[in-house]
């Protein structure tokens, strides 16, 4: 059914309940998806707007074939290329996978190993950037599912505890989140009325003036680049508490 085109899970459901009609079509189409390589093809979402997933087969929609021998090295070399410096727990709570660290003492003389405040080990790869401790880090908003707060086991080098409880959601969609000076310090939405857009920014905790006035700047120019054709852009800070 879905080499012959794209269907919802809705309409996959549908078609299946035909030949299991003592089943919920939902049933049968998380069937599917949890046992069958699928992808979600675009357009998933559209700017400004969003709609159900259609699924199709991973290896007819992209034309290449499934391989059957997966390669966990190469998976461990992406995942320090995108997050390292990185501990094994790290590179296991993101890709879902155990028993890595054999894997990872494969590949130890490619790697640069590290030490944290902890003194934990930190593996990353030779060539990578890792700026100096004095670099700025300036004022910036994430997105809610962003993989700075999901690439690791220990988020503690941006969230505290009690950041990472503010942020928890028994449905699973955190807040979008601010970084002030590298550390998630609030949490923001935006709330738009016709003809203008205002960023609500709740902080965690007080924010001092000219953290308040670098939260205010940022979040204008992200409105200038979300909602470029309301005439009103504005941020409001909620009070901390």
């Amino acid at each position: 059914m879905l080499e012959e085109q794209p269907l919802t899970p809705a309409d996959l459901g549908a078609r299946l309940v035909e030949r299991w009609p003592n089943v919920p079509g939902d049933d049968l189409a998380y069937v599917v998806r949890c046992h069958l390589p699928v992808v979600q093809v675009p357009p998933r979402g559209v700017w400004g707007a969003s709609g159900p997933p259609a699924l199709a087969p991973a290896d007819t929609w992209t034309g290449l074939a499934l391989d059957t021998r997966p390669d966990p090295e190469a998976l461990v070399l992406r995942y320090l290329a995108a997050f390292g410096p990185a501990t094994v727990k790290d590179v296991q709570a993101w890709s879902g996978l155990t028993r890595l660290r054999e894997v990872v003492d494969r590949l130890r003389d490619q790697l640069v190993v590290l030490r944290g405040e902890d003194g934990e080990e930190l593996l990353d790869l030779p060539g990578a950037p890792r700026p100096d401790p004095d670099t700025p880090a300036p004022v910036r908003f994430l997105y809610d599912f962003d993989n700075l707060l999901r690439g690791h086991a220990d988020r503690s080098r941006v969230i505290s505890a009690d950041g990472l409880r503010r942020i928890s959601a028994r449905n699973g969609m955190p807040p979008a989140t601010v970084l002030v000076d590298g550390e998630v310090r609030a949490a923001w939405t935006v709330v738009r009325a016709p003809g203008s857009a205002t960023v609500e920014v709740a902080p965690f905790e007080p924010l001092n003036p000219a953290v308040t006035d670098e939260v205010v700047e940022e979040g204008l120019r992200l409105l200038r680049f979300l909602e470029p054709d309301r005439d009103q852009h504005a941020i409001r800070v909620i009070d901390a508490g």
